[in-house]
């Protein structure tokens, strides 16, 4: 019975590894999912009668929820303790799993996918707030390199998994592998949770004008944004939700410099270079290529008519990729700083998505697979080098405000990915098309619904470069190094953990 007592506090710093590996697991899980979600698309849309800019809301839903809760949730967790909200993640995305996996139509689908962005909110919340917190800095951006490795083994394995789940049992079970992983880490985060987590008694009150500012100017951003191909991009709605959500922004500047207890404080933006920087090239370099992995599989089974289990294992090759030389960034971080490896690999990203851009129709699958693999290869050297030198640039105190504040802006260009670049890809393809493009072999219809789309795909791939390329600039202006910061969190400090 000794083995299975839960630890405490004090144990945390030397079980590092084990609660690294913990996080890791949540690190794992969604991406997986996303990735997985990417694949089966093009199946699930004929199945629940969803048209392609619904189709690209199953996507859009779970990220939306998870940028609108990433803050306050990272808030509470600084306070209330950040390993009871890192299991409720696993727990309410694994509640959200089963519900998408018995999914009757496509409304409840996309409901689940929401649920499942509330766990995702508390998993990213947390999960590099908990690394940080226990591992001292010299050890810092190979363990961050570590869990970042570990998101790209779930986006390594998805496309491949995904395909052939769908191909041989279907899409439901997409979801429900998820079940079994979710209960194993629940329960293993359970009796490794301290044995007396005590929550800060004088933790600031939330924020709730703010939150509520936040939530509003985001859903006012995206929801136009993923639906403007439809209503059109001067429609009185979609000017009015965009007009909305730039007083919403401006409204939650305001109310950040007045309220007492401010759910983001400013200052980490006016006063610290280096984390403004590094925040605005994340948000830069997800609103570049996350979209890829949806847009690409499309284009390759609906263009090109490839199955979907062909389809992932040509997708392996960008996962692949980031998984094997993520950690090697990591390190290298640790030694030479940020600047330039973040800066070189949005770069390699443009190059990438410049050479996406170019495929011809009827490209091979090894054109296919470098221009994946180039991007892979970017995105490693930009992941784990930028996340260091963010939650090395905070107090321990704000370490979970920290993450929160990255994985926010890390979700948000993934929404703003699939919503811009989703719309540049659909843009060619007007309504019937749109309605069609799902259907193989429905006649001449249907070859210029894949002949639309695959003009579209080459202009969100050059957009998205562009986008990179932005990235690279603002990297460039964080400085050279992170402040440095003690090793070590008092014990006090590391209840939050």
């Amino acid at each position: 019975m000794s083995r299975l007592r839960r630890i405490t506090v004090d144990d945390l710093h030397d079980r590092r590894w084990e609660l690294l590996a913990l996080t890791s697991v949540g690190a794992f899980m969604t991406p997986l999912d996303s990735s997985i979600v990417a694949v089966a698309l093009a199946k699930m849309g004929p199945a629940l009668h969803l048209r392609f800019s619904a189709s690209i809301w199953v996507q859009a839903a779970y990220l939306l929820t998870m940028a609108v809760l990433l803050i306050p949730l990272g808030r509470l967790a600084d306070h209330r303790g950040r390993v009871h909200f890192y299991l409720a993640g696993i727990a309410v995305f694994t509640l959200g799993s089963l519900l998408a996996g018995l999914s009757p139509n496509g409304a409840w689908l996309i409901a689940s996918r929401a649920i499942q962005g509330a766990g995702g909110a508390l998993l990213s919340a947390t999960a590099a707030a908990i690394v940080t917190a226990v591992f001292p800095s010299q050890e810092r951006g190979r363990a961050l390199g570590i869990n970042v490795m570990a998101v790209y083994v779930g986006l390594s394995v998805g496309p491949v998994l995904g395909g052939q789940i769908v191909d041989h049992l279907g899409w439901r079970w997409i979801f429900f592998i998820n079940l079994p992983i979710g209960v194993a880490a629940f329960v293993w985060g359970w009796l490794l949770m301290p044995r007396h987590e005590r929550p800060d008694r004088q933790a600031p009150r939330l924020d709730l004008l703010g939150s509520g500012l936040q939530a509003v100017g985001l859903i006012c951003l995206l929801v136009p944004l993923t639906f403007a191909p439809d209503w059109g991009w001067t429609a009185p709605r979609t000017v009015a939700l965009l007009a909305l959500s730039a007083l919403s922004f401006a409204g939650f500047v305001l109310t950040e410099l007045r309220v007492r207890d401010p759910l983001l404080d400013m200052d980490l933006l006016l006063h610290n270079r280096l984390f403004a920087a590094a925040n605005s090239a994340a948000l830069l370099n997800y609103m570049a290529l996350f979209a890829i992995s949806i847009l690409t599989a499309i284009y390759l089974e609906v263009v090109q008519g490839r199955s979907a289990s062909q389809t992932g294992w040509i997708m392996l090759a960008q996962p692949a990729m980031q998984a094997g030389l993520s950690p090697l960034a990591g390190r290298l971080s640790d030694k030479v700083g940020s600047r330039v490896l973040c800066t070189l690999g949005m770069v390699l990203t443009a190059a990438g998505m410049v050479l996406l851009a170019f495929l011809p129709r009827d490209a091979s699958v090894l054109q296919v697979m470098g221009a994946l693999a180039l991007v892979g290869l970017g995105l490693a050297a930009f992941s784990a080098p930028n996340t260091s030198a963010i939650m090395g640039s905070v107090d321990r105190d704000q370490l979970g405000l920290a993450s929160a504040f990255l994985g926010t802006m890390r979700v948000t260009g993934m929404a703003l990915s699939v919503a811009l670049l989703g719309g540049i890809a659909a843009s060619q393809l007007g309504r019937a098309g749109g309605r069609i493009l799902y259907h193989h072999g429905a006649g001449v219809a249907a070859a210029k619904a894949a002949t639309d789309y695959a003009a579209g795909y080459k202009y969100a791939m050059l957009t998205g470069a562009s986008l990179a390329l932005v990235g690279a600039l603002a990297s460039l202006t964080r400085g050279a190094a992170a402040p440095a910061r003690p090793s070590r969190a008092p014990a006090s400090r590391q209840t939050s953990s």
